[in-house]
């Protein structure tokens, strides 16, 4: 794989973690938006990719270590953008989305806080790894299924 589009990947990556940080401030949506970056963080910018033509993955550990690179950066992403709206937020103006969040990340000392940050970051990525890996084989499975209708459908064509 090339430097532009691992950098493309990555801007993409940013930017969804970004995004769900600022999304995962929002009562109730935020739970949601925090699992899904979790767990389809990588499907969604593969499929994006390949609808665009940027990525064609060619094999299955392929697949599975881009969707753990997209997991662990925009988990990172998320965390940088997160954690200090909720310490802000909570100290500052006595709002808390997730009590228990704003009560461990606002008393939490720094280097615990980067520790949780870095584990969910592997944990995000080796989810993410994961659901590349089955994004890779429904890609793949979707290819043949058309590969095969398209056969079918020529040998009913009239312009023979």
């Amino acid at each position: 794989m090339n430097r532009p589009i691992l950098k493309i990947m990555f801007l993409l990556s940013i930017f969804l973690g970004i995004v769900s940080g600022l999304l995962t401030i929002i009562p109730f949506i935020g739970e949601i938006i925090f699992w899904l970056l979790i767990t389809v963080a990588a499907p969604f910018i593969i499929i994006f990719m390949t609808r665009v033509k940027l990525l064609e993955i060619a094999t299955v550990r392929q697949s599975a270590v881009i969707g753990g690179l997209i997991g662990f950066v925009s988990f990172l992403a998320f965390s940088a953008i997160y954690i200090p709206i909720v310490v802000v937020l909570a100290k500052f103006f006595n709002y808390s989305s997730n009590i228990g969040v704003s009560m461990f990340l606002s008393n939490a000392t720094l280097g615990l806080v980067i520790l949780l940050a870095i584990f969910m970051a592997v944990l995000s990525a080796t989810i993410n790894s994961f659901s590349g890996f089955v994004t890779y084989y429904l890609i793949e499975f979707n290819k043949s299924v058309k590969s095969e209708q398209g056969e079918d459908y020529r040998q009913f064509d009239i312009r023979k």
